[in-house]
């Protein structure tokens, strides 16, 4: 093989292997019941004050 082809292929199953460990990670976190969502409070969103921005000339 050359060395591209080794490379390309570790890196490959570097790839796949990270894949099955997020995988299986995820499939292991405890799910969040819809009576804990509800209680908690929305967090409040305040809007970007974009418009009212003054601007300097540049000359």
């Amino acid at each position: 093989m050359t060395t591209f082809l080794t490379i390309f292929l570790v890196l490959v199953g570097i790839n796949i292997a990270l894949v099955v460990v997020s995988l299986l990670s995820v499939s292991q976190k405890p799910k969040t019941s819809s009576q804990k969502l509800s209680d908690q409070r929305p967090t409040a969103i305040y809007p970007l004050d974009l418009l009212t921005t003054s601007y300097k000339k540049a000359v």
